[in-house]
């Protein structure tokens, strides 16, 4: 019988690693047609040779893009500014979650249920965009933190993780002498890093990936994300093209170099938060 479960199990794993070992293949293509692209010459992707890797090779859409005067200052400055937001963005979350989280809080029924309603409510980018304007924050770089410091949804995750610790420790720290902030740093938090990371993520894609803030709010040039520059450096291809302009690139070369570009920050750091996705949140926190 041993044997028995022992081949059906092998049997199992077999089954479910060669599946999801094809479906990282399929999910994979995508990423390997976009490089292939950037990397493939103008005459090879329109006569439409290119899918899985590069024909005739060339990296001019990278070397356009680091020969801009304003894209490596515009990457560096979008590295520093999704960390600065991305830390803004976490202490406000905590901050909102932390409080809401206890039961005993006067009033937290009705200020998670204004925080809910902000999910559902959304004003528009006129009323944002006054509001920005009446804070004075247009054409700074607040404008790019400031807006998106919370979001409601992440809060909730973080405040479902708070409520997830046994009481049994916030009793324990009291006893022990913490008042409430030193109970959150040397116990919640760090309880709650899977969760904690997962956010961080989130937040850092968001900012990473995020134009439409950059259009609506700055007007300087040196405030401009990589995401903005690439943009124009798309926009100056077609241009070229439409003026009849010789070039040895089109469109789609600049395309998948800048999303080739934009992946690389989150390639970098997702391995170092990978490992708090499976990680479990109250893994040996309570014994006996």
């Amino acid at each position: 019988m041993g044997e028995l479960k022992s081949k059906t199990e092998r049997r199992f794993q077999i089954f479910w690693n060669t599946f999801f070992v094809a479906i990282s293949i399929i999910a994979m293509i995508p990423i390997l047609r976009v490089i292939s692209m950037s990397l493939s010459s103008k005459d090879a992707i329109l006569s439409g040779k290119v899918f899985l890797y590069p024909v005739q090779f060339t990296t001019e859409a990278y070397v356009r893009a680091f020969r801009s005067g304003s894209f490596v200052s515009s990457f560096i400055y979008s590295v520093f500014l999704m960390l600065g937001s991305t830390v803004v963005c976490v202490i406000m979350t905590i901050m909102a979650a932390y409080p809401l989280s206890k039961k005993n809080l006067k009033g937290g029924t009705i200020i998670m249920t204004l925080f809910v309603l902000t999910m559902y409510l959304d004003p528009g980018i006129i009323p944002k965009y006054l509001n920005v304007k009446d804070f004075k924050l247009i054409d700074t770089v607040w404008a790019l933190i400031i807006p998106e410091a919370l979001s409601a949804y992440n809060m909730i995750i973080m405040c479902t993780a708070f409520k997830g610790l046994d009481s049994s420790l916030y009793e324990a720290a009291k006893i022990d002498g913490c008042n409430e902030i030193q109970t959150l740093f040397r116990i919640a938090i760090p309880l709650v890093y899977p969760t904690l990371a997962t956010l961080a993520l989130f937040y850092a894609v968001g900012r990473w990936n995020r134009l439409s803030d950059v259009l609506y709010y700055v007007n300087t040039s040196k405030l401009y994300t990589v995401q903005m520059v690439l943009k124009q450096l798309i926009e100056s291809v077609k241009i070229s093209q439409e003026e009849g302009i010789a070039s040895q690139l089109v469109a789609d070369n600049i395309k998948s170099a800048s999303i080739a570009i934009s992946m690389t920050p989150m390639i970098i750091a997702y391995p170092f938060i990978q490992k708090y996705f499976t990680k479990g949140i109250m893994l040996g926190a309570v014994k006996g």
